[in-house]
């Protein structure tokens, strides 16, 4: 008798990371928490057009704190996708830039923007109008 486990990896197979062997499934789910992370989508949208210095990115996200700010861009040095650039300048200069591997997720990150904005208000519709009915039941 089948304990279901042969039919539930089986499931997991065919899904989106049905294409990659299953040991790679957790490392997988890393990068994607860290691609898909709103400030992520965002900090890497901004650096579209070339290397931008830190206050210059604060100013065109809005509602990012210092703090998620700065947590965000050393997760994506770390990763890799970011390269941080100090200037023995007075005041200091420090700038942020993609590097080769981030270029690579502005694409997805691109179309994801663009997708939400097109979207937003019928989004916004929905959301109102299942919460107008889900606090009438």
């Amino acid at each position: 008798m089948d304990d279901g486990g042969t039919e539930s990896r089986a499931a997991v197979m065919a899904g989106p990371c049905g294409r990659w062997p299953i040991e790679k499934g957790e490392g997988i789910r890393h990068v994607l928490d860290r691609a898909g992370d709103k400030w992520t989508v965002l900090v890497i949208g901004t650096l579209e057009h070339g290397p931008v210095r830190y206050t210059d990115l604060q100013r065109s996200i809005p509602g990012i704190s210092q703090r998620m700010l700065t947590h965000t861009l050393r997760q994506l040095q770390r990763d890799g996708l970011v390269t941080r650039s100090a200037y023995p300048e007075v005041p200091p200069r420090v700038e942020y830039a993609l590097t080769d591997l981030g270029v690579t997720l502005l694409g997805a990150v691109t179309v994801l923007i663009d997708w939400a904005g097109t979207h937003h208000d019928e989004i916004c519709v929905n959301r109102a109008r299942f919460d107008e009915t889900a606090s009438v039941s």
